[in-house]
């Protein structure tokens, strides 16, 4: 029986890298007897051909994220769930970029065009090789479910650290270029699907929002909520849009005739299709009660224009056709435009027609990605505070880095994230560009109270492990199984100096793939996995030691064959226990780590404290006292403020922030670092605006990092040094601690960001210092006066008055010199951020079109006007520090 053709030169095409999802490339008789894979005609009508193929049944499975094969109709298996938010997520191995509040910090937006390019590389080239090793499960796929492009209204939010910010303008512009990153620029076809979530009035809070129903004003609706979304629908051609899990208006934001049909479809022109949030589905009758039956909430959210659902309410669709519900046209045309979607991603087409088809697995986590997350690093750095005591000389003898997050990882990444190669925490990287300064380090406090920190006692270090009695290496042997119960050959052995490792959505092999100790293929899953770590622990003092165990999920401990720690059941995250052991120096140790992880998130500690070692407290006051200068790192991490998180801790509830301050436990220890009399450097991690109101009155110098990602020490060590030139800015305005919000609840815009915010803030939207100076000169319009439907040119000249080179962020804001009731104070309406020598001088120009940027909701009409009057030009370092005015007057028509 001879194979036919496409069957022989499939795996050829794979070898080559050229894979694509089916790989049933088409020859010309397979065309005809499967008009689908016709490249003649358009995907639309090859979609609807396959579709008019299948049963009811097989519809209904396809509009679910988990979509199964249709072997008879060669129709592989997709999910059609990916992440990207800042890097390649939960796919293994990929280059981790700051956290998206820190790219937006950059207020570049070439360079966020850099990065989703980057991303997208690998996203495709890890697509390509799934594929190739038979695989089409979740995170494998070309469909990612990135930006999130809501408003950060309200700094309380724990998600607000996946958004860009809180400004309308900054959120559309970095999300076009983001977009446009991710989908690439060929005309037939998409690199990758990007999709804007959540549409629209999403941000909190976490813990109501299966239930909650946001009823903001129109105004604030079309002024503040709407105006990015259609940004990416009309500019960045997004092919996906996510809805909500909250109501909107009394509708479930993703079965919301309003949303969905009237604004996004009729209103915008959105051609892509519409997937739900993950079970918001389950919602709309579980919790909003919108509808009795899984089958009238299927119905509804097809009908109002929901084609994906990511989860699994949509397998009663059948029923609710056969109920009368929904008909089955309308389900055939939600299934063609998601069928349409795959082939526009080359899916379904031969591998010499797709050109991202043709990127090699290798470009994963090349140098030249590592050098561009660095770069985005170091522009997200933001200078809050300087007295002059930054840059740091070099001519110091000790710096004394303390603080939580100094050495800890999850302080780089923040939440959906890949496995980055050699991430470089803060410690590292100041390590790394003190050069010739001595550099003693102390945790000295938990990230908060109440918490299980296992990062808190210190990994056992190489030094004292070996991994056989007469081996001459340092470490312990670690066989890696493909089980979850230690059971079979061990898919991979190798020593690992010291235990301690976090995988996101649990990936080993793809973690010691980036460092070249594995290659593609060797077999240990993302989930289930085990690992067996022995050989022997070597004490350098005898005494009383604290050994402690912990992982994500179970663990158990053995010393000398003895049972000492077992937790051999699954956790929802990294938990800790320990054990006090009276050893002997100079005698070996048997010692055995077992580990094991069932699903999702996995990580894995050994540590110890050590004989006569000081309360962590005390040992962070005494390196500080031996110090010249002290340098304190912490802040937040994903680990208490993110998504929808089920352990709080005080100042956190639900993953968002019941305090604005920094958790208690480093409040009181930076404050003990101030009383040694040592000039005190805060460096802050997080994903939020902290308010650190003390700070501000009481150190010399603040710098926010964000999450900064992979390479995010090396950026915070060389710019405390002055080896690299802050200009990052604000993309929040960070509060006071006393400053009384509005209720979290609350989607009214009065009271919020720097746009409607009245009072004073800490630090302005848009703020970031520099190591130099920057004088602007002459604005000019090239019109006093403009139509609504015409065109402004403004100028200002920026010169770099000081004696280094520098980046300036120069933004321009416009305010009605006769604000009426509801307008913001000004906005944010152009941004350039300019390299400057030395003395050098550059003429910057904006293009201003007054019918978008001075557009306002009408809610009389129910449309957009341009109210004719008076305005000005505002040019800047800051929304609070403008250096030039122009007004200009627009004219009714």
């Amino acid at each position: 029986m001879s194979v036919p053709p496409v069957r022989r030169v499939a795996p050829v095409l794979c070898a080559l890298a050229l894979c694509v999802a089916t790989w049933m490339a088409p020859s010309a008789q397979a065309a005809d007897a499967k008009p689908w894979l016709d490249t003649s005609n358009s995907f639309e009508a090859r979609a609807a051909a396959l579709v008019a193929q299948m049963t009811l049944e097989e519809k209904a499975a396809q509009m679910q994220n988990a979509a199964p094969a249709i072997e008879r109709l060669g129709v592989p298996a997709y999910d059609w769930w990916n992440e990207a938010l800042h890097g390649v997520a939960r796919a293994g191995q990929a280059t981790v970029f700051p956290q998206a509040i820190g790219l937006a910090a950059t207020f570049d937006v070439p360079l966020m065009g850099e990065v989703a390019t980057t991303i997208s590389d690998e996203a495709r080239a890890k697509h390509h090789q799934f594929v190739r090793d038979g695989q089409h499960g979740r995170y494998q796929g070309l469909t990612f479910w990135s930006p999130n492009i809501n408003i950060f209204r309200d700094p309380r939010w724990g998600r607000g650290q996946e958004t860009y910010g809180e400004d309308p303008y900054l959120t559309a512009r970095m999300g076009v270029a983001f977009v446009r990153g991710l989908q690439g620029d060929d005309p037939v076809y998409r690199k990758l699907d990007a999709t804007a979530k959540h549409l629209a009035v999403h941000s909190g809070p976490e813990a109501d929002r299966h239930h909650f129903d946001a009823k903001p004003s129109k105004r604030d609706l079309y002024d503040t909520y709407l105006p990015a979304f259609e940004a990416l629908v009309k500019e960045g051609d997004v092919d996906a849009v996510m809805g909500a899990y909250n109501r909107v208006y009394g509708e479930s934001a993703s079965a919301s005739r309003f949303l969905l049909r009237d604004m996004l479809r009729r209103d915008w022109g959105f051609k892509g299709y519409v997937v739900s949030d993950c079970w918001a589905i389950v919602d709309i009758w579980k919790h909003h009660k919108i509808v009795a039956t899984r089958e009238e909430a299927a119905a509804l959210a097809v009908k109002n224009g929901t084609e994906l659902e990511c989860g699994e309410e949509y397998a009663t669709l059948p029923a609710a056709v056969r109920q009368g519900l929904i008909s089955e046209a309308e389900i055939d045309d939600a299934v063609t435009r998601l069928f349409a979607a795959r082939m526009r991603l080359g899916m379904f087409d031969p591998p010499e027609r797709v050109r991202w088809a043709r990127i090699p697995y290798s470009v994963n986590q090349v140098p030249a990605h590592d050098a561009l997350a660095l770069k985005a690093a170091r522009e997200s750095l933001v200078l809050l505070k300087n007295d002059g005591l930054l840059p740091l000389s070099r001519d110091l003898k000790r710096i004394a880095v303390v603080g939580p997050t100094a050495d800890d990882t999850m302080a780089l990444l923040g939440n959906y994230f890949g496995t980055p190669a050699a991430p470089v925490t803060i410690l590292q990287g100041i390590r790394d560009a003190a050069k010739g300064v001595e550099v003693s380090y102390a945790r000295g406090v938990d990230l908060v109270e109440g918490r299980d920190d296992p990062a808190a006692t210190p990994l056992i270090e190489a030094a004292y492990l070996r991994p056989s009695p007469d081996s001459p290496e340092r470490g312990l042997r670690g066989e890696y199984f493909r089980t979850q119960d230690l059971s079979g050959p061990p898919a991979l052995v190798r020593t690992d100096a010291q235990i301690g490792f976090r995988w996101d959505r649990g990936s080993p092999t793809d973690n010691l793939q980036a460092r070249g100790e594995a290659g593609p293929g060797q077999g240990v899953p993302n989930d289930p996995f085990s690992i067996r770590w022995g050989g022997q622990l070597l004490p350098p003092v005898s005494g009383r030691y604290r050994i402690e165990a912990a992982a994500d999920d179970g663990f158990r401990l053995y010393v000398d064959g003895k049972r000492v720690l077992d937790h051999w059941t699954n956790a929802d995250r990294l938990r800790s226990d320990g054990v006090d052991l009276d050893l002997e120096a100079g005698r070996a140790y048997d010692l055995r780590l077992e580990y094991y992880d069932a699903e999702r998130d996995a990580g894995v500690r050994l540590a110890w404290r050590m004989p006569g070692a000081k309360p962590p407290f005390e040992e962070a006051l005494d390196i500080a006292r031996n110090a010249d200068v002290v340098v304190f790192v912490g802040g937040l991490t994903g680990d208490v403020e993110g998504e929808e998180m089920t352990v709080n801790y005080p100042g956190f509830a639900g993953g968002d922030r019941t305090d604005l301050r920094l958790p208690a436990t480093q409040r009181a220890l930076l404050e003990a670092l101030h009383a040694t009399g040592k000039p005190v450097v805060l460096v802050l991690t997080g994903g939020s605006a902290l308010a650190v109101d003390w700070a501000q009155a009481n150190l010399p110098a603040i710098l926010m990092a964000w999450y900064p990602g992979q390479r995010g020490g090396t950026a915070v060590g060389e710019t405390l040094f002055g080896d690299a030139n802050p200009a990052g800015r604000l993309p929040v305005t960070f509060y006071t601690a006393d400053q009384v919000m509005p209720a979290f609840d609350d989607y009214t815009m009065e009271g919020r960001t720097y746009r409607y915010f009245r009072g004073a803030p800490l630090y302005a939207f848009g703020h970031g210092l520099s190591y130099t100076r920057f004088d602007y000169r002459n604005p000019r319009t090239d019109a006093r006066k403009v139509a609504a439907d015409g065109r402004l040119r403004v100028q200002v000249d920026v010169a770099n008055t000081g004696k280094r080179a520098g980046d300036e962020v120069v933004q321009l804001y416009v305010r009605p010199l006769k604000a009426g009731p509801g307008d913001p104070q000004q906005e944010l309406r152009g941004f350039q951020r300019i390299h400057l020598a030395a003395g050098e001088r550059r003429t910057v120009v904006f293009e201003l079109e007054p019918q978008q940027a001075l557009r306002r909701y009408d809610e009389a009409r129910g449309a957009y006007t341009v109210p004719p009057g008076r305005y000005e030009v505002r040019v800047g370092g800051s929304s609070a520090d403008v250096r030039a005015h122009a007004p200009f007057e627009v004219i009714a028509k």
